[in-house]
């Protein structure tokens, strides 16, 4: 990936051949996220989802790091978001992350560096992660004296599981990226030059993939992971993919030994 020649500012998205790729671009300030860029981020997964063309996200950053998290400055006088005070600040940055997770196409985060604070949250919203080697993660919030946002806490939990979520919230210890391979934070853990080839590779895959069954799943196995899910929703979009083109398609390129054109529908 190219790094980016924009002015630093608010995040950037681009589309290409189905793949978007939302680059955070503060690479000065270790690409920390002031309220503009939450919005910001807010307005591109909104476009994102209604684009019936984008098969799969690539969040990453440039720099030497991803991300910082919420910038420290923004907890207090920063401007109020639309929609009412309820929304500015940590209340903002939930949110944000909240609309990522719920995202219907697949996501993948590149992690070119370390992650801190609230942006371990955003790349854990992803369904994808791959770091490089000598990057790390820490979570300060107890050492900031702040209580996370609840709908993060459960996404450590139910992601990672409650050990390694008091593990990281209550100790607030750096964690090197060995470890975060270890814990499953990390899916892959690759040397810096491998970075972009491991990223192709699982974009790809997600890419050779029907629409309807990816989104479908990701939808169920979220909703699982949490404790929400409905058996009916489930049966719903089961029998969504057994009547669609997809699988038809499907099945014929299976026969026909050749790669199937899948359409979403």
């Amino acid at each position: 990936m190219q790094a980016s020649t924009a002015p630093a500012g608010p995040p950037l998205l681009t589309l290409q051949d189905g793949r978007a790729t939302l680059t955070l671009n503060r690479p000065a300030h270790h690409n920390r996220l002031h309220v503009q860029d939450l919005l910001a981020l807010l307005r591109h997964f909104d476009a994102l989802a209604a684009d019936p063309g984008v098969k799969l996200l690539v969040l990453t950053a440039t720099g030497r790091s991803f991300c910082s998290g919420f910038h420290i400055g923004d907890f207090d006088g920063e401007p109020a978001a639309p929609g009412g005070p309820q929304l500015a600040g940590p209340h903002l940055f939930e949110q944000t992350v909240d609309a990522l997770e719920a995202l219907a196409v697949p996501t993948l985060c590149r992690l070119n560096g370390s992650v801190y604070g609230g942006a371990t949250d955003l790349a854990l919203a992803c369904d994808f992660r791959v770091g490089v080697a000598g990057m790390a993660l820490r979570m300060p919030a107890a050492r900031l004296g702040l209580h996370y946002y609840p709908s993060g806490l459960r996404r450590y939990v139910s992601r990672l599981g409650l050990a390694t979520a008091k593990r990281l919230f209550l100790l607030a210890e750096e964690v090197p990226a060995e470890e975060l391979l270890a814990l499953g934070y990390l899916d892959r853990l690759v040397a810096p030059d491998q970075l972009d080839a491991t990223v192709q590779a699982i974009a790809d895959a997600l890419a050779a993939g029907a629409p309807l069954a990816l989104r479908g799943m990701k939808n169920s196995l979220d909703e699982i992971a949490r404790g929400e899910f409905h058996l009916s929703r489930l049966r719903e979009r089961e029998a969504l993919c057994a009547h669609s083109d997809d699988l038809r398609e499907g099945k014929a390129a299976f026969a026909e030994k050749r790669a199937p054109r899948f359409q979403g529908r």
